[in-house]
């Protein structure tokens, strides 16, 4: 158990569970920004339709937007316990890297990538991942982990007829795992700011818990090699917060640093999501949105800087 919270990327679940899902997110940015992949290779168990499936969503020149869920028998769906390696039939998806062989009717897409100078989190005893000490906690209904905050990349892939060489773009993973999202957050992610060492990851949600509910926030600004984690277990604190068309606005504080991020993507396709184990809720998220941030340490102003080729989901009622 202390194996797998320490190592979220590895398979947390097992076969024989049921009401459960666990999905691993690849982005991917090409160099010149045209092509805004995210790959999500993952597992639905639940009494129904239990099958492995790799849900892929494409944005070219963050105009045109794809999306395709491709559903695989349990049989296809393979993990190793000590490194972390999926094989989803013949594709396979590493921390490292990942070996793409889909040929359907509907996508095609052939090739390899690797991945270098991954940025992992700030992690301790008592905050083993971004979930800080709850990871501990074996009931909670979502569990979220960070693998790479930023890397790049490195080779090719063939969508269908086009080859299009990521070498020089950059990517980012995380993955999700439990039984449901939830009912109501608000998720965004960006990398590619004016400033090329700044990453950036958010997520705000009503979080169940003992038959009661709370606001979870999980919040890390990567400057250069200087962390800033706003969550939930470290006392930080939604001041104000605004969500409307398409468009959030947060104000964050912990202590005498505060946190200020607009963001907002007009651009949106649906994604498949879980409840309770089977992948029948549908999200909009895009991959072509902007973020801007700014951070006040003691009332000064200490970085500012926007983020484009943003993901950005917002599963919130509009205030």
């Amino acid at each position: 158990m202390f194996k797998k919270i320490n190592n979220p990327i590895l398979f947390q679940g097992h076969l024989k569970k049921k009401q459960y899902f666990e999905g691993w997110y690849y982005k991917i940015v090409s160099q010149n920004g045209d092509y805004s992949l995210a790959l999500i290779p993952g597992i639905s168990l639940n009494q129904l339709d239990s099958h492995a499936f790799i849900q892929v969503f494409i944005v070219y020149r963050q105009k045109e937007l794809r999306t395709h869920y491709l559903q695989y028998p349990l049989q296809d769906f393979k993990t190793e316990s000590d490194v972390f390696k999926l094989s989803i039939k013949d594709s396979i998806f590493k921390e490292d890297a990942l070996l793409m062989t889909m040929d359907t009717k509907d996508i095609s897409i052939k090739g390899s990538l690797s991945f270098e100078a991954i940025e992992g989190i700030k992690r301790s005893f008592i905050s083993p991942s971004m979930m800080g000490f709850f990871s501990y906690f074996r009931f909670m209904e979502c569990y979220h982990g960070v693998v790479s905050m930023s890397h790049r990349l490195k080779g090719q892939l063939k969508i269908d007829d086009q080859m299009i060489d990521f070498t020089g773009g950059k990517g980012y993973i995380e993955k999700d795992w439990g039984k449901s999202f939830p009912s109501q957050y608000v998720w965004m992610q960006s990398n590619h700011f004016k400033d090329p060492h700044t990453s950036f990851m958010f997520s705000h949600a009503t979080i169940p818990f003992l038959g009661f509910s709370f606001p979870g926030l999980i919040v890390n600004l990567r400057l250069n090699e200087k962390e800033y984690r706003f969550a939930t277990y470290n006392f930080s604190k939604v001041i104000k917060k605004k969500i409307k068309n398409h468009q959030v606005y947060y104000e964050i504080k912990k202590g005498k640093t505060k946190l200020v991020v607009k963001a907002s993507n007009d651009k949106t396709t649906s994604l498949k999501s879980p409840d309770k184990g089977q992948m029948i809720n549908s999200i909009k998220e895009g991959l072509s949105g902007k973020i801007y941030i700014w951070l006040y340490v003691k009332g000064q102003l200490m970085y500012e800087d926007i983020g484009k080729y943003a993901g950005l989901e917002i599963m919130m009622k509009e205030n």
